[in-house]
């Protein structure tokens, strides 16, 4: 194993507290968000830094991906995560659905490359098996 880098954050005061990395690239209070989802504008949620990490890390896994199946140009796409946080009798756990728009692909090798890159994503590999993840090729109209 070659370790590529290493980051750190810290939080103090949990989902009513503060989160902030070493370099302080990421600086934001945390507060829990209203029963709609929607948060102040001004913090932030363990889930929302979390979809915007398995999106930005799912997307880089597409890329690399692409090139061993022959794409060369995965075009204006996008990987959107809607990470939802629930509770059942057993606790708190959350899902994750990964929408992904590939423009430049047809059906069949969109699904195989979401498919490959979910295979090689770090964040997919994590998560395996420890939570329901939905991956949905968005087909544009």
């Amino acid at each position: 194993m070659k370790t590529i880098f290493k980051t750190e954050a810290t939080n103090t005061g949990g989902r009513a507290g503060h989160v902030k990395s070493d370099d302080g690239a990421v600086d934001l209070d945390i507060k829990m968000p209203g029963a709609d989802g929607k948060t102040d504008g001004k913090s932030t949620n363990p889930e929302q830094l979390f979809a915007a990490a398995y999106s930005t890390c799912f997307a880089g896994a597409l890329q690399a991906v692409a090139k061993e199946h022959g794409v060369d140009d995965l075009g204006d796409f996008s990987v959107t995560a809607i990470i939802g946080f629930n509770k059942d009798e057993d606790g708190f756990f959350i899902d994750a659905t990964l929408d992904c728009l590939l423009p430049t692909v047809d059906k069949q090798k969109g699904e195989d490359l979401i498919n490959a890159a979910h295979e090689i994503c770090p964040y997919s590999k994590a998560t395996r098996d420890n939570i329901t993840v939905e991956l949905n090729l968005m087909i544009e109209a």
